[in-house]
């Protein structure tokens, strides 16, 4: 049996990266995927794609904060932030932000704490839980 102190942390995980990358979502909510666009016809891809990044900026976010479908959640937010990386960030992957951290330390964040999520599930503290009660 898992402790409470585990389930919050799945919990605590789960919805500051749906929180975060939701407001990635927003944004492109507001101002269109325009910057996805103009990246994927650079790449000589078909800009329609551009409209997966709703799924993987809004759909997927809301369905981690929920614990809805969690790890099909998080799978997309990983395969999201892949896309990323190679379509906008791939020039970064060597390179070091002034601070001295490495350029794509938000990124690589998002990737394995989707990762994480992935593995972990949504745990107790979920929508989606099937649990009578934590402990």
């Amino acid at each position: 049996m898992q402790s409470s102190s585990n389930e919050l942390g799945k919990l605590v995980l789960r919805v500051v990266l749906g929180a975060l990358i939701l407001f990635h979502g927003v944004s492109k909510l507001i101002h269109g995927p325009g910057f996805v666009v103009q990246a994927l016809a650079q790449q000589g891809l078909p800009s329609f794609l551009a409209y997966g990044v709703y799924v993987g900026e809004v759909v997927a976010p809301v369905l981690l904060i929920l614990g809805l479908w969690t790890r099909i959640g998080a799978l997309i937010i990983a395969v999201n932030m892949v896309v990323a990386l190679l379509l906008v960030h791939s020039s970064q992957f060597m390179s070091l932000a002034d601070t001295g951290g490495w350029a794509l330390e938000l990124q690589g964040m998002y990737l394995g704490g989707a990762i994480a999520v992935m593995l972990l599930g949504a745990g107790r503290i979920a929508f989606g839980s099937t649990y009578s009660r934590w402990t």
